[in-house]
């Protein structure tokens, strides 16, 4: 069942709700709940109008092409949030997120789907989107924790590497705080998946004509395509990042702008 442009707008009036309370309580996020609901419709309209032209010409270069954009954007977002310095992040964060994208993208067309061609636009794109936006989160998160947490505490990293550990030892630590810290809340969710919360995607299967046990499949192998591409992002993304953030004898370099 489609959503007219009609009903779109009348579905747009529940944004009141929020907006009301907002200026009830004198948050001053009205005007930013604003701006951020114009971006979104004005980027969701773009990405509907470029996704369809995608679709229509269906070329493996340019699906390609636009998995490598979303990357790029997804570092840059990054570095935005981390506040690391780009010749720390740039390219092991652009790394990160293309491979890991491409690698379990792949895994997932073409030996679960058993796609012919796995570069299909209906099904590349939006695979390699959903993996993109959960990568973003977990490697934000992971990135932030990890180097706060030896900025903050160098005095026991320092001890760590002094008292004869290697450099992996002396950062394992603090990895695997910044681990842990950001797929607690991806296993929570997992836990509650379809009793505490009906996921989005399975409900707009639904509500597309899908049948439940097909939305439900596909439920349960985009939870586990993400947190395993998000697992390989991190990892990529700390151990190429520490690459340029340390210096020869480990001594953590000026990291954050």
């Amino acid at each position: 069942m489609d959503i007219t442009y009609t009903s779109l707008a009348v579905g747009l009036l529940l944004l009141l709700i929020p907006l009301f309370f907002l200026w009830k309580l004198q948050t001053g996020l009205v005007r930013a709940t604003l701006i951020a609901a114009l971006r979104m419709i004005v980027q969701l309209a773009f990405i509907s109008i470029y996704l369809r032209y995608l679709f229509e010409w269906d070329l493996p270069w340019l699906n390609t092409l636009w998995v490598m954009v979303m990357a790029l954007i997804a570092t840059h977002t990054t570095g935005q949030r981390t506040r690391l310095r780009r010749a720390v992040l740039a390219v092991p964060a652009f790394v990160a997120f293309s491979l890991s994208a491409l690698v379990v993208g792949f895994f997932f067309l073409m030996f679960v789907l058993r796609l012919d061609n796995p570069f299909t636009a209906r099904y590349f794109v939006p695979v390699m989107g959903i993996l993109m936006g959960n990568m973003l989160g977990v490697n934000v998160l992971t990135l932030s924790t990890f180097y706060s947490g030896i900025e903050r505490e160098q005095a026991t990293y320092y001890y760590l590497l002094a008292s004869g550990a290697t450099r992996f030892e002396a950062w394992l630590p603090f990895m695997r705080e910044a681990v842990i810290k950001s797929f607690t809340p991806c296993i929570a969710n997992m836990a509650v998946m379809g009793i505490v919360a009906l996921p989005g995607t399975m409900i707009g299967q639904i509500l597309g004509g899908s049948a439940p046990d097909v939305a439900v499949k596909y439920q349960m192998m985009i939870v586990i395509i993400t947190m395993s591409a998000s697992m390989l992002s991190l990892i990529l993304a700390l151990w190429l990042s520490t690459r340029r953030a340390f210096d020869a004898y480990g001594r953590l370099l000026q990291v954050f702008r």
